[in-house]
């Protein structure tokens, strides 16, 4: 699934070569929402990789940004510990904020061609 969410960039990291055929960047939107009369400020880090690691730079500091991403997580043990880890993998961004054309700020919201298809127990269903 795809999300996307508008804000604007914190701070920006320099492109880390994980290994010799993997690379990534990583970059925090300083996001702020308003709610029952209150202001909410949330930072939210995202990673770019291999060559979607071009699409910013620090010159995209304190820029209004909309950031397109999808969510990955991942499992691993260690000394039989189980950990998690999730990630925000941008897909794209864009200089500016996205504008429907009622001229408020544009909500996507996911699409249901990339939601899982149901497992076949949830397929068996009594009604």
């Amino acid at each position: 699934m795809e999300y996307q969410i508008t804000g604007k960039v914190a701070e920006v990291y320099p492109v880390n070569r994980v290994n010799e055929r993997f690379r990534k960047r990583e970059f925090v939107i300083e996001h702020k929402e308003s709610g029952s009369g209150q202001a909410y400020v949330d930072f939210i880090k995202f990673q770019l990789t291999q060559e979607k690691c071009e699409l910013i730079d620090e010159s995209w500091l304190r820029q209004d940004v909309t950031v397109t991403f999808n969510i990955r997580g991942n499992r691993w043990e260690k000394n039989g510990i189980a950990n998690y880890i999730t990630n925000l993998n941008a897909l794209s961004v864009t200089r500016g904020i996205a504008v429907a054309e009622n001229g408020q700020q544009a909500i996507v919201s996911p699409r249901l061609e990339d939601a899982p298809s149901p497992s076949p127990e949830m397929d068996d269903l009594p009604f």
